[in-house]
């Protein structure tokens, strides 16, 4: 078959209002039977807007120009009636007031609203201007939206206050996914507070901005978003509405964070042993199922079947292709036989994280537990073996987030590595158990292992990973659950080739302010990995520190 022509001339380029405005999408929706619904709806759209006093906050393009929808109906009705995307009626849009720390925390939730509206008071801008020097991450994330503002406000034709007025549409820089617009304060809002707010914080500025704002759309849903709880707090005794920042959560409830484990149901061999192929490759088996379990598995879960009088199966699933899914069983890291450094696994868990961390085609590992679960003496141990016996990596780098328990104790002398040592007692607590392994090469012998080992161990701080590459390099993140999301990206795409990255934290121990277990960098980690081929992750549920540990875990 020929192929077509090319084009006579090149296509002219629209601009952002244009393209905004007159988008649809490829496929038409069957929605025509909507098209007459549209024409008894623009005459409301005018009061509306009147009684917001706001230019369409919540209607779509049509209501914005009340003759496009009839005239269109009558040449192209399934056109009209199918939008860009499936917008509420009008007036069903909020206006929400953003506090200046939610700008701090996210630069870019100005986009995370959808076709709700987004206010910003002067003295949010003003207090973004007040923190945008630095090398903080707080003043980078000023700095970013200070960038977006000023795109937006780019997009203006003209730089009067009545343009301003009526909003900037979100989507003006590119970001499709915000159909609201971006309202500033353009005048004074002169609002009586009760009297025992002080008038000249800015907190209680923002709370009068918001009362106002409430007295003049009356019609209309104005709600407070802050990640100051306090605020929150004070907004809701004064009867305003007042919701926190959850964009940046990834699950709201901890306990439905992917765990790596899943059981098998007990009549697992009945309903999928008819079908079942299995085979062997050395000391491994491999089991091909096909059934109704196959939807519910990813790739590297590790799953497992105990019953009593049977023998147990413990496996991972390595593919996933249609309707079938492969397991194959693991090694037995509880024997001392196939000990890793002379580390034995205790339990269930522990033995699925030492198949992971030894598996040469997982680049990337998330641990969690609680206390005592034995994340970092697993993880070292496999790691030195991995150096020293298997000579897969070059080196371990050791890394965590600084940030102190209790008041901090000043700054500390010495080089990098000096200044780290304080933040790695829990590695020398691992390394010292690790040395004790091979005891028969007397006092000198234990010596010179502990300076081979520590040679082969670089500690460095999370201030310095900017722009670094590391080649053939085990990777230890410890504490990673005090990581934002930012910096955990950050981290993590420091790899280069040959490189494996391990992760662990415990979500119940978060120092970071602002950072929830549904917000933490670790969580996020382990939510957007989960399936991958080349990654895995393990929930270690059961402590095997000391029966002292195990109890104040429980109790404490």
């Amino acid at each position: 078959m020929p192929l077509p022509k090319p084009p006579a001339q090149r296509a002219s380029r629209l601009d952002a209002t244009a393209y905004s405005a007159t988008l649809t999408p490829s496929k038409p929706r069957a929605t025509a039977h909507v098209a007459p619904a549209v024409a008894p709806v623009t005459p409301v759209a005018a009061p509306t807007a009147e009684v917001l006093r706001l230019p369409t906050p919540a209607s779509s393009p049509a209501a914005a120009r009340p003759a496009l929808p009839t005239k269109t109906a009558s040449k192209a009705p399934a056109k009209s009636a199918a939008p860009k995307r499936t917008r509420k009626p009008a007036g069903a849009a909020k206006l929400f007031v953003l506090d200046t720390n939610v700008l701090m925390h996210d630069p870019m939730s100005l986009f995370r609203f959808e076709e709700h509206d987004v206010f910003l008071p002067m003295i949010t801008l003003e207090e973004l201007d007040g923190h945008k020097k630095g090398m903080t991450e707080v003043a980078r994330n000023v700095r970013q939206v200070s960038r977006e503002l000023d795109q937006l406000a780019a997009s203006l034709k003209t730089s009067g206050i009545e343009e301003m007025s009526k909003g900037l549409p979100l989507a003006g820089t590119g970001h499709r996914e915000a159909e609201g617009k971006l309202f500033f304060q353009t005048e004074l809002i002169d609002t009586p507070l009760p009297q025992g707010l002080p008038q000249g914080k800015a907190d209680n500025q923002i709370l009068g901005v918001v009362q106002a704002l409430k007295g003049r759309h009356p019609g209309r849903e104005v709600v407070l978003v802050s990640k100051d709880i306090n605020m929150r707090i004070k907004a809701r005794a004064l009867g305003l509405p007042a919701e926190d920042y959850r964009n940046d959560k990834t699950l709201e409830d901890s306990d439905l964070l992917y765990t790596g484990v899943q059981a098998l149901p007990s009549d697992f061999w009945d309903r999928h042993g008819k079908t079942m192929e299995s085979w062997q490759q050395g000391n491994t088996t491999f089991y091909r199922i096909s059934g109704p379990l196959v939807p519910t598995l990813l790739i590297n879960e590790l799953v497992y079947l105990e019953a009593p009088g049977e023998t147990p199966l413990y496996a991972k699933v390595t593919e996933i292709t249609g309707k079938t899914a492969v397991l194959r069983t693991l090694k037995d890291y509880g024997n001392q036989k196939h000990a890793v450094w002379g580390v034995t696994s205790r339990n269930r868990e522990q033995n699925f994280a030492l198949n992971l961390l030894m598996d040469p085609e997982c680049d990337f590992i998330t641990l969690t537990g609680t206390a005592g679960t034995g994340k970092t003496l697993m993880t070292l141990a496999a790691a030195l073996a991995q150096v020293f016996d298997d000579r897969r990596y070059s080196e371990i780098i050791v890394t965590r987030v600084t940030v102190p328990v209790g008041e901090d104790i000043g700054f500390l002398p010495g080089t990098e590595e000096e200044k780290m040592g304080p933040w790695m007692g829990a590695l020398d607590d691992n390394l010292e158990v690790l040395a004790k392994g091979g005891s028969s090469a007397g006092e000198w012998g234990r010596a010179a292992t502990n300076d081979l080992v520590r040679s082969k161990i670089k500690i460095k701080s999370l201030n310095f990973m900017r722009g670094r590459t590391f080649l053939n390099k085990f990777v230890i993140i410890d504490e990673a659950q005090n990581l934002t999301p930012k910096q955990m990206k950050t981290l993590i795409t420091r790899a280069g080739p040959g490189t494996k990255i391990v992760c662990l934290g415990n979500l119940a121990q978060i120092d970071t302010p602002y950072l929830t277990e549904g917000s933490s960098g670790l969580t996020f980690a382990v939510d957007r990995f989960k399936g991958w081929a080349h990654s895995g992750h393990v929930t270690l549920a059961r402590g095997e520190r000391s029966r002292l540990a195990d109890f104040a875990s429980e109790v404490l």
